[in-house]
């Protein structure tokens, strides 16, 4: 069957709440920084209800499978647009990745950008997360700027 997207409603806060627990499980192999135990990225009721920001779901059969938001940000002061569309919360349910979904909701988020006057959109993904590079990429993004760390806890600095 074919994925129909549409905007999430508060009613879908216990799925999404898993969903985001499901990004973090994703995510912890590739950033050390995270903190042990339950943790939260997301106030998805805030990203609902807040006119600067929406977030939208892939159904099959009425059963929730893919999640995204688009929230719209004030970018920096020298850059030469003032605002950027910020995409993040990307999950599609274990049994329904490689179907295109994730697309299907990226081009929902734009949509909604694009409606909004927001032509610069961004996103952020760990540098080792080799799927999700190449979704985005077929989604038409491209790298941008590396984000570099350096723990210094047991560096030698004398």
């Amino acid at each position: 069957m074919i994925p129909s997207v549409r905007k999430a409603t508060l009613k879908d806060l216990p799925i999404l709440l898993d969903f985001e627990q499901g990004v973090i499980i994703a995510e912890r192999p590739f950033d050390p920084t995270i903190k042990k135990g339950k943790i939260t990225y997301y106030d998805i009721s805030e990203l609902i209800t807040s006119e600067d920001s929406d977030v939208f779901v892939a159904e099959i059969n009425n059963e929730i499978v893919a999640s995204g938001y688009a929230k719209i940000k004030t970018d920096r002061h020298y850059l030469k647009h003032k605002y950027q569309g910020y995409l993040g919360f990307m999950f599609v349910s274990k049994q329904h990745r490689g179907k295109k979904i994730n697309k299907l909701i990226v081009d929902e988020l734009l949509k909604w950008c694009k409606k909004r006057n927001i032509f610069e959109i961004r996103l952020d993904v760990y540098q080792d997360n080799i799927p999700a590079i190449k979704a985005y990429e077929k989604a038409g993004f491209k790298k941008h700027l590396i984000n570099m760390r350096l723990d210094i806890e047991n560096f030698d600095l004398e």
